[in-house]
């Protein structure tokens, strides 16, 4: 078994660093390119880091159980519902309600959907006002460990890649990689402590539980704990993980 995670926007692989050390086997954190790695001319929006996405787990190859926070749950629930024979036996999300016909961008992905806002929001991040990445996430549970990883990989690259990614999945994930059942064991992990200004956690409760529905997975809260869930509380990430591949037979 080999453990694949996938981090978002906009982080880095040391998002995992404390989750891993707590799982059993092989584990893989993989950067997205871009994030603080170079980003080819060719990744210039969700399907072409789904492609990647899917051309990774390829080369790792085995069974593999999937895990995506944030923009990596995105690319994780394309990669299974779009791209057999890559090797997954499992699959975990925490943004599945992104999949909803319903679902509306926060007020950040809005601003970088636009153009210049989103490159005058990004190159104000970069300068530190009113904060760095590191600064602003903190409050939302990153530790000052990974916010500075994530600060010190946050240049002009990243900011292309955040805004390609956003700006290729107006006006949702479901406009145009709607899915239906997906025939892999899925988990959809909802932190019930991850708020945004302008975002509804009833409605989004209630958009995951139908996504999670309509894609045949299963649905598991998380109280007390936010965004980074992983690093709030990586035991109970770790044991939460355990107990779903062990009741998918994935363990």
């Amino acid at each position: 078994m080999t453990t694949v995670l996938v981090h978002g926007v906009p982080e880095t692989p040391a998002l995992w660093d404390a989750l891993r050390r707590l799982l059993p086997g092989d584990s893989v954190a993989l950067r997205l390119p871009g994030f603080g790695s170079p980003r080819p001319p060719e990744m210039t929006g969700k399907d072409a880091y789904a492609a990647w996405l899917a051309d990774e787990l390829r080369t790792i190859g085995g069974d593999i159980d999937l895990v995506g926070h944030d923009w990596g749950g995105h690319l994780t629930m394309r990669v299974v519902s779009a791209f057999p024979g890559v090797g997954v036996r499992s699959w975990v999300s925490d943004v599945a309600y992104g999949w909803h016909p319903d679902y509306q961008w926060h007020p950040i992905a809005t601003m970088w959907q636009k153009s210049p806002e989103g490159e005058q929001s990004l190159a104000a991040v970069r300068a530190g006002t009113p904060g760095t990445f590191g600064q602003l996430l903190g409050p939302r549970g990153l530790t000052a460990e990974v916010g500075a990883d994530i600060d010190a990989a946050h240049d002009e690259t990243m900011d292309g890649a955040i805004l390609a990614l956003y700006r290729s999945a107006w006006p949702n994930l479901d406009a145009d990689w709607r899915t239906g059942p997906i025939d892999v064991p899925g988990l959809v992990l909802v932190p019930t402590g991850d708020v945004l200004d302008g975002v509804n956690p009833e409605e989004v409760l209630i958009q995951n539980e139908q996504v999670a529905r309509r894609t045949g997975a299963r649905l598991q809260t998380l109280d007390d704990v936010g965004h980074y869930w992983m690093l709030e509380d990586p035991q109970r990430a770790a044991d939460t993980l355990h107990a779903f591949w062990a009741s998918a037979g994935s363990s």
